[in-house]
């Protein structure tokens, strides 16, 4: 078979980076404390993808003056086409008969997902990349699919105008440059600190610029035009360059936070610069980095790194919601879930996308009636029966899948928006003129009822209404602040969703500022992720010498609770004026006191914290 582009070549060094592009991405999500940049893959594919595809347009330019559109099209449909549509069947069944509450919205994602607008949906729904517990889906990852999907739509017809109107390659340069920049500018003048950068982590206008970036580069740096013989300054210079890149990327990923707000603000935007050089230097043969890069290791995860990469949620999420406790073997579960994305990325691999990148789909009528010609059960077709089965599970569940349907995760969510509004009441009476414990406010009857429900004495109920405290945490803490106020009457209750220690020292600050750090402090954080010991000591110094209650975590569903845990027993240690109640020790085996998300406990649970709590607090007071 004769070759489409005469000139082509094959860069095995593009398999190296995408094998750490995907390595990146991978840990990221199963060891996020150790991979805290391993997002950052995203952008990597997203300057090789743009490289890749620019390179090949420009080829087919200078060959035969035109560009195929519906060709170039249909090229992309059947490398990235089949792969996604058998893993959102077979995640759709998989829902549908043993996973149904996420069954809500099935359909939204379904297609989103097929229509590559995933991103925005996400985008228009709420719905958060960070949020570690109320976006629990095995779809999440698709919003970068959708963001290439969206460039691939509109990329070569910008480039046939480049083309025709600019001429001039360098032209051509400046111009997807300058959207490059745009978007860049866009990315930080949308961000706003301390807030959920979900819109313009998923946005296409907002990411747009690390493909554009990679399609700049194929306008100045023609892989086909490269030479391999170079002087041995030039080559010395594109080796430094290379390997400086190569070392800066691989340390982005174990050190840039994705919460650090340098990120949005350039640090992105450098990365992929990064990535670009990277591109340039494995794309050029006069350098080594791409024969660093070409292995067989890397050859093999880098063919894969698609099917690894659509396979990666639905592994993580439909496993560790069999699992009883992820922290508390972290290594083998990690190990185990790593066997299973690359082991079905490989049946992917050789069973959907290589057959089908192959398949001449203009046969396709007569092959789908191949299959059904008699004998229909046939050795020679294992495989018909099995998957006809799972395309009317999954077609039944997309069908059959509710809308926005309110279940308990959704009324958790409504619990946590009506105590927030709680929460903001309480530090809006706390300093209000005249504002005392109000003797009054509970009658003996109600006093009663705490006393039963609590387990408390008169006394320390007593105690409790004219304690000044302040509870300060997550959206565990929030969730928890009318049951905390109606014992503690005087509390002042600061939480938010998302909550971490890294970002607290300055809210606790601000709530000095205003007197609404009272000199007993509760505090929960935790649960959305592990902090430093350093981090730790900036918060305790915010808090000064007050007496500090800190809870610890139960997050049976992520990897970070013991070493949460651990960390916070030492710091008790450390601090004469903390004091742990251990929540975890207490809640661990108690299942029927959790919502399904498994970490937020429902009223039967919230019953027995605000208990454990108030027990601890006033034994000390």
């Amino acid at each position: 078979m004769n070759k489409r582009l005469s000139t082509s070549r094959y860069i095995t060094g593009f398999d190296g980076i995408r094998t750490l592009a995907v390595i990146g991405v991978i840990l990221y999500h199963l060891l996020p404390t150790h991979m805290r940049g391993g997002y950052l893959g995203v952008p990597v594919f997203f300057v090789v993808s743009g490289y890749l595809i620019t390179d090949l347009l420009r080829q087919e330019w200078d060959q035969n003056g035109k560009i195929k559109v519906k060709d170039f099209y249909v090229r992309r449909m059947k490398r990235l086409y089949p792969g996604m549509v058998v893993m959102l069947l077979i995640s759709a069944a998989y829902i549908t008969l043993f996973q149904r509450n996420l069954l809500n919205n099935l359909r939204g994602v379904f297609v989103s997902s097929l229509l590559y607008y995933n991103n925005w949906w996400q985008i228009n729904h709420g719905l958060s990349y960070f949020d570690r517990f109320g976006n629990e889906s095995p779809f999440t990852h698709l919003w970068s699919l959708a963001v290439e999907g969206q460039n691939y739509l509109i990329w070569p017809l910008v480039f046939i105008l480049l083309m025709k109107i600019g001429k001039q390659r360098h032209r051509a340069f400046k111009f997807t440059a300058a959207v490059t920049i745009l978007s860049a500018v866009l990315l930080a003048v949308l961000y706003t600190p301390g807030a959920d950068p979900t819109r313009v982590y998923y946005g296409s206008d907002t990411r747009l610029f690390s493909i554009w970036m990679g399609s700049a580069l194929a306008f100045i740096w023609p892989s086909t035009h490269l030479k391999k013989e170079i002087p041995q300054k030039a080559k010395r210079v594109l080796n430094i360059s290379g390997f400086a890149s190569l070392a800066g990327l691989i340390a982005a990923f174990f050190f840039l936070d994705d919460h650090l707000t340098f990120v949005y603000y350039g640090g992105m935007f450098l990365i992929s610069i990064l990535c670009t050089i990277l591109v340039a230097v494995t794309a050029h043969p006069g350098a080594s980095l791409n024969r660093v890069l070409s292995n067989p290791i890397f050859s093999y995860i880098g063919k894969r790194s698609y099917g690894i990469y659509l396979y990666q949620f639905p592994v993580m999420i439909f496993y560790e919601a069999k699992v009883g406790n992820i922290g508390e073997n972290v290594l083998m579960h990690t190990l185990v879930e790593l066997f299973l994305i690359l082991f079905i990325s490989e049946l992917s691999y050789r069973f959907i996308e290589n057959p089908m990148r192959k398949f001449q789909y203009k046969d396709t009528f007569r092959t789908v009636r191949g299959w059904f010609s008699k004998p229909i059960f046939s050795w020679k077709k294992p495989w018909l029966v099995p998957s006809l089965l799972i395309t009317l599970v999954a077609l039944f569940g997309v069908a059959t899948a509710p809308t926005n349907y309110v279940d308990a995760q959704q009324q958790l969510k409504d619990n946590i928006a009506a105590n927030k509004k709680a929460a903001e009441q309480s530090q809006k009476n706390a300093n209000a003129e005249g504002n005392e414990a109000d003797d009054e406010a509970n009658t003996s009857e109600d006093e009663k009822n705490i006393m039963e429900k609590y387990d408390l004495t008169a006394a320390q109920v007593k105690k409790a209404e004219s304690l000044e405290i302040t509870a300060f945490g997550d959206s565990v803490m929030l969730d928890a602040t009318a049951d905390l106020k109606e014992v503690f009457t005087q509390a002042v209750v600061d939480g938010d969703v998302g909550r971490q220690l890294y970002a607290s020292p300055e809210l606790i600050k601000d709530l000095k500022e205003k007197n609404l750090l009272r000199d007993t402090v509760l505090v929960g954080l935790g649960t959305n992720g592990s902090f430093t010991e350093a981090q730790f000591d900036s918060f305790m110094n915010e808090i000064g010498d007050r007496k500090v209650y800190w809870i610890n975590v139960r997050v049976p569903t992520q990897r970070w609770q013991n070493e949460v845990n651990r960390m916070l027993e030492r710091m008790a240690e450390k601090y004469d004026n903390m004091t742990l109640i251990d929540w975890y020790d207490l809640s661990n085996d108690q299942e029927s006191w959790f919502y399904e998300d498994r970490v937020h406990p429902n009223p039967d649970g919230m019953d027995q914290y605000v208990k454990l709590v108030a027990q601890t607090i006033l034994q000390d007071e």
